[in-house]
């Protein structure tokens, strides 16, 4: 795991982590003190996984863990007392934050972390694959108002104006979404 964000107002709460942390990973993760600290290094800039002790000072780590969950893609990792393990993990298990209880076993906090980053990595490829789709429906999007243009414009019927567009991307040696979009500058939509 490269980047950390461990997020704790307490002093002896972050040095527990740390310490666990240092046993197995040469880094030391970056740190915060405060909710709003942490929101704010945690929207700024991507991290691997974002570990939080409760309780915060300025807010809810019940809240702040399920806000991060939903609007980054880093493992989140949220660490209360024993007595508020089952309750909190109720509340926030169905954004995907995972509860540890104080005080934290070194073998059960490793293991934590190494499924926050499979959970991590598979969150990526969901988004890039997400990517990947939405850019397939915006080629296509464009792709067919090329056609209905030719189609309007020129009176062709839909498997002309297909045929029309691969034709124009051969003789120019562009894809089939750059004749499109040629096109239709051309038509001024």
């Amino acid at each position: 795991m490269k980047k950390l964000l461990l997020i704790s107002s307490l002093e002896k709460s972050r040095e527990a982590v740390l310490q666990l942390l240092k046993a197995e990973y040469d880094t030391e993760p970056e740190s915060a003190h405060t909710a709003a600290e942490g929101r704010r290094k945690a929207l700024e800039k991507r991290y691997d996984a974002i570990i939080i002790t409760s309780p915060l000072r300025d807010e809810s780590a019940d809240k702040l863990s399920t806000e991060l969950a939903e609007r980054t893609t880093s493992g989140i990792m949220l660490i209360v007392s024993a007595d508020a393990e089952e309750a909190t993990e109720q509340r926030v298990m169905q954004y995907g934050v995972f509860v540890l209880a104080k005080p934290l076993g070194k073998a059960m906090f490793l293991k934590a972390l190494r499924l926050l980053e499979a959970t991590e990595y598979r969150m990526q490829r969901i988004q890039q694959e997400n990517e990947e789709l939405r850019q397939q429906m915006d080629e296509t999007r464009i792709i067919s108002r090329a056609k209905s243009v030719l189609i309007r414009y020129l009176s062709m019927t839909e498997p002309q104006a297909h045929r029309y567009l691969e034709k124009q991307a051969m003789d120019l040696r562009i894809t089939k979404l750059e004749a499109a979009r040629r096109l239709l500058s051309t038509y001024d939509y």
